[in-house]
């Protein structure tokens, strides 16, 4: 299914609950900004080998799946709703990040800096 399709079905979803009066540009952000903390939780104080390991988790598997669609779908919902094109949206920003970060001075660094500031 396409970006498109998947915001056309969760549309129609809202639709038929009378929910797109609560689906305000705030209201979808804020319940993706929770989403994501619900996601969070999971990883919160897991070592960095159990948070790269969890989908092996049978328990916690599910859980991740879970968060991670609910976030999708706040965020589908919100580009939406504010007619943003998600894919035009990422390419001018993995563009602009290319610009950012060029591979010569951020290749194996994790560490936040610009071009000019080195």
């Amino acid at each position: 299914m396409t970006i498109r399709g998947l915001q056309q079905e969760l549309a129609e979803f809202a639709a038929e609950r009378d929910w797109q009066q609560f689906h305000t540009p705030k209201n979808l952000a804020m319940a993706l900004a929770g989403e994501s903390g619900e996601l969070m939780e999971i990883f919160q104080w897991l070592t960095p080998e159990q948070s790269a390991g969890i989908m092996a988790d049978q328990a916690q598997a599910p859980r991740v799946r879970e968060e991670l669609a609910d976030v999708f779908a706040y965020l589908l919902r919100l580009a939406d709703v504010l007619d943003v094109d998600l894919e035009q949206a990422l390419a001018e920003k993995i563009a602009v990040n290319g610009a950012k970060y060029p591979v010569y001075l951020a290749r194996g660094r994790a560490d936040k800096y610009t071009q000019l500031g080195g």
